[in-house]
């Protein structure tokens, strides 16, 4: 058995996680450790090797028996327990390795399920027999050095008896994969030293008892008065709200002053009544159809958000629950980016004031890609916020899947949480006292590590997936466990009255008064502020109810814009810039003091400098955003001498002034999804921070489709939440292909109405440098979409002078700036938007036409209707109106934008399309025939004859729809 052992355990040989310490310091050096115990670990080489050819030379594991290697060194080992021998020195060694192996996998034998279901997995790591300890070992006495349980030496059985209890109990825990020692040695004392079960005073437990009746209470109620109503039961796992009530109360006492909390629809209501304080009244009136707001769409019960203050030990606790779709875990980073947001308006870089908390589906958090994306954030500059608390309400089927065949690939639905090393606490829903202790320890953890735990809270779900389901048609064994369950309540209260804690009348009386509180629509939160407001609470009033138009003064004075311009392209003494990078920071200096035109990355240096100067924030993120995709940026400035990789970088944005807004700029993990929510969770926080997410490529914003589809383009029709968030998009047709040329601008402006957010496509560096400044200025926030340049960035006619900052706005429209095209004489109009503009002006200049007008939309939403009719009547002779494209004619802004511009059409005018035919790609791959395709589309749009597509609209006149 032993050789079995030997040759596949993870305690031995390089695939073992840990070894005794003394062990590590006898293979770094023999002579370092007692003559006997070096005896005995030579014996050890000669074993033979896992494939019996040699001998194999064993690797330290150095948190195993660290202690008891001092305790040899100090001569402090009883020769009555080693006597000696290697036999009875191998059973120490034994005995080490068994409490490892129940730290490492005792959890799989933990008594975690309600239900009962499980058995109990073949692990012969667990048993003594497997180390060939006999029933007489038993009353042995061995070391148990490196352990907290209380003792130095103790029989056998009294070890097996307390690792069996801390580690197989009814809490399962899972940390031993972390590499700092301080962390799992952190844990096991707080694990070992009380068995992993607590010690509550019979208040605490009556108050637990509280918690749960309260959980049970509003299901029942709710049940009963709204028979068949959705509202995704909590019944089966409410200790939840226990657990809830501890971490609230305790993060309270620990000076957290603001917990964010996000979580899909399970157990929701009761989280808004039973921990937020909702008023059930309020609850009971969105059941029955009534709504207090008047928002365009609204949104059901059971996504809605909430916010509160409640009273804990240390002081009030502010508590928000994010609004949030059933793309259920997609809230995650839009929580921790709320988090975010309000550390950084705190100054609390450490988490001391803020807690992000997300609770989670066992199904979701192994399937959703979103959680890895978040998880991965969790250590980072730029978006770590110092530790979260994840709590899993573990129903153990999903939707309608239990066969655990079908529910995942790992063994626990927490794995994922591996990859950043964060310690899981497995607890039995049934067992309220376990829930709460673990969670206090969890955020004990964090709050000493300042780094993610989860709680994976093992229940039921008693009800289906929704009121309406009826699981036992494809869970028919499940649902007959589930059906002769008392629920955790009763469990609870029935020990309690066993344990003379309570007397056996108060459990029935503690759900009476209960329902009695529901009948009256009170509070169950006791008690609720209802008149504090923090000082770092945000006013979102004076931003709603705005409108698009509201003027803007984004023009900077002259003397400023040559001062800030100086002061962005000043460098400290003896810091070596790129010779590349000192070129471009020499002719900004050029640019600022007006002595050249400014290029786009200058003008958006200067958006953001101008706005840090006013006090503004400026958070910028994005794959390589410091410098930018094309090198247009340089943001970050980076000392070519350096030594350090950690050091040598400068960023002239965050020295502007005295006392100037803080400026961030982040190049982001290569992730869409988690990383835009974040960012939109971030804006959603701070109205008075310009949060910018740029895209790699505008393409690569389709793997955050569901951020923009369920929180940018819906959330303040849905849930009344205003949001400034900026998108930064290159898009533009330069040949690179489907994958580089489309920011899909179509899919925003399908989703485009009642003026929810703004989709832009500016042309000039003055363009973004005031539609920048426009975004805080203006008190308006919605969502910002901007499709940027790239080869714009370098084209040398996409320039504008210094003065068109000092004087000027954004333009929604701009019309014909050739002052040599005489309006009378212009028969055709070709209207467009992006760069395609750029070709179009050097084709009308090879072709010499002058009866030819361009007229740029540089606002595609809203429309600015006055705006472009002024710019069309202009050209009072003008017959042909064209709308001339790079993308597709099934995609871009064609299908959109063609009834806008009938509107503004005279009689008699015809209105055409000039672009490339419908593609089921964005772009072609081969460059011969982009470009083949752009010549046609320009001769097209020049009523040219031409091998590509032209549809044609039939004569319109004003307002007449096609």
């Amino acid at each position: 058995m032993m050789k079995t052992f030997r040759s596949n355990s993870y305690l031995f040989g390089g695939n073992a996680p840990y070894v005794e310490e003394l062990y590590e310091s006898y293979l770094d050096n023999p002579g370092s450790v007692p003559e006997a115990w070096r005896a005995w670990f030579d014996s050890l080489q000669q074993l033979p090797a896992a494939d019996g050819t040699s001998a194999a030379r064993d690797i330290a594991h150095a948190p195993i028996v660290q202690s008891f290697a001092e305790r040899a060194r100090e001569g402090q080992l009883q020769p009555r327990m080693m006597g000696g021998d290697a036999a009875t020195a191998r059973k120490q060694v034994y005995v080490q390795q068994l409490i490892a192996a129940y730290r490492n996998v005792g959890s799989r034998w933990a008594d975690l399920d309600p239900l009962k279901r499980q058995e109990r997995p073949h692990i012969p790591e667990l048993e003594p027999a497997f180390y060939d300890f006999t029933e007489g070992d038993h009353a042995n006495i061995y070391s148990a050095a490196n352990t907290y349980f209380g003792f130095d030496n103790a029989p056998l059985r009294d070890i097996l008896q307390a690792l069996r209890e801390t580690y197989c109990g009814s809490i399962g825990a899972e940390f031993m994969y972390i590499s700092d020692q301080a962390q799992k040695r952190w844990l096991q004392e707080r694990l070992e030293s009380t068995r992993a079960r607590p010690n509550y005073s019979p208040e605490k437990k009556k108050r637990i008892l509280d918690r749960l009746t309260a959980a049970e209470g509003l299901e029942r109620y709710l049940h009963t008065k709204y028979v068949g109503q959705k509202r995704f039961s909590l019944e089966g796992g409410e200790s939840f709200i226990a657990a809830m009530d501890e971490l609230i109360q305790g993060a309270g006492k620990a000076g957290i002053q603001e917990i964010v909390i996000g979580m899909a629809h399970r157990g929701r209501l009761n989280v808004l009544v039973n921990t937020l304080g909702k008023m059930p009244k309020d609850l009971f009136a969105e059941f029955e159809g009534h709504h207090a707001d008047a928002l365009p769409s609204g949104d059901v019960k059971y996504h809605k958000g909430f916010s509160s203050d409640v009273s804990t030990p240390g002081g009030p606790v502010h508590l928000s629950l994010a609004f949030n779709p059933s793309h259920l875990e997609i809230v995650n980073p839009v929580v921790e980016g709320s988090a975010k947001a309000r550390m950084v308006r705190r100054g609390d870089r450490n988490g001391d004031q803020v807690l992000p908390v997300l609770v989670h589906g066992d199904a979701a958090f192994a399937g959703q890609g979103v959680v890895m994306e978040t998880l991965n954030l969790a250590m980072t500059r730029g978006y770590g916020t110092r530790g979260t608390v994840h709590i899993v309400i573990n129903n153990q089927i999903g939707f309608t899947t239990s066969d655990p065949r079908d529910t995942r690939s790992t063994i626990y639905c927490t794995d994922v949480v591996k990859m950043i090393e964060a310690p899981v606490l497995h607890v039995n829903g049934d067992d309220a006292e376990a829930v709460v202790y673990a969670t206090q320890l969890a955020l004990d953890f964090r709050q000493e590590f300042r780094k993610d735990v989860v709680v994976d809270i093992v229940c039921f779900r008693k009800l289906g997936h929704n009121e309406q389901d009826t699981p036992a048609v494809t869970q028919p064994m499940m649902y007959k466990k589930v059906a002769q369950h008392p629920g955790a309540r009763k469990v609870y209260a029935d020990r309690l009255v066993a344990q003379g804690v309570v007397p056996a009348e108060l459990p029935d009386q503690m759900v009476a008064d209960y329902r009695s509180a529901m009948d009256e629509g009170k509070h169950t939160v006791d008690p609720v502020i209802t008149n504090f407001k923090s000082k770092f609470a945000v006013d979102w009033l004076p931003f709603l109810n705005r409108k698009w138009t509201d003027s803007a003064d984004t023009a900077v004075p002259l003397p400023e814009l040559n001062r800030i311009g100086e002061r962005i392209t000043t460098v400290p003494e003896g810091f070596k810039l790129h010779p590349l990078v000192e070129r471009v920071l020499n002719d900004r200096r050029a640019m600022a003091a007006g002595k050249q035109p400014l290029d786009w990355g200058m003008a958006e240096h200067l958006s953001f400098a101008t706005l840090v100067a006013a006090g503004y924030g400026v958070r910028l993120s994005g794959q390589d955003s410091g410098r930018g995709t094309f090198t247009h940026r340089h943001a970050v400035l980076h000392d070519q001498n350096r030594e350090k990789w950690d050091a040598g970088a400068y960023i002239p944005l965050q020295f502007v002034t005295e006392n100037q807004g803080q400026f961030i700029v982040i190049d982001s993990v290569l992730s869409e999804e988690a990383v835009l929510a974040f960012e939109y969770g971030y804006a959603a926080s701070d109205p008075n921070t310009l949060v910018i997410w740029e895209a790699q490529f505008g393409d690569f914003v389709n793997g955050a489709q569901v951020v923009i589809d369920q929180f940018i383009s819906s959330g303040e029709t849905k849930w009344g939440r205003a949001n400034g968030l900026v998108l930064m998009l290159p898009h533009g047709y330069e040949g690179q292909g489907p994958e580089h040329s489309s920011a899909r601008p179509e899919r925003f402006l399908q989703l485009c109405a009642e003026h929810n957010m703004q989709v832009c496509q500016p042309t000039t560096p003055a363009q973004i440098f005031h539609l920048l400044r426009r975004q805080m200025i203006r008190m308006f926030r919605k969502p910002l979409i901007i499709l940027t340049p790239k080869s714009l960035l370098r084209h040398k006619e996409a320039v504008s002078p210094l003065e068109e900052l000092a004087d000027g706005e954004f333009r929604t429209v701009i019309g014909e700036t050739d002052a040599s095209i005489d309006a009378d004489k212009v028969r055709r109009v070709i209207v467009c938007t992006g760069r395609v503009y750029y070709d179009l002006v050097a084709a009308r200049r090879e072709r010499e036409r002058d009866d030819v007008a361009l007229v740029r939309i540089e606002q595609l939403y809203p429309f600015a209707h006055k705006a472009f009719e002024t710019e069309m009547r202009k050209f009072p002779n003008a017959t042909q109106v064209v709308w001339c494209q790079d993308e597709p004619q099934n995609q871009g802004a064609w299908f959109y934008i063609q009834h806008h511009i009938v509107e503004a059409l005279a009689d008699g005018q015809r209105l055409s399309y000039a672009g490339r035919a419908p593609s089921a790609s964005p772009a072609v791959g081969y460059y011969d025939k982009h470009y083949a395709q752009q010549k046609e589309l320009i001769a097209a749009a020049f009523g040219e004859k031409a091998k590509a597509r032209t549809g044609e609209a039939k004569p319109r006149t004003r307002k007449t729809a096609i």
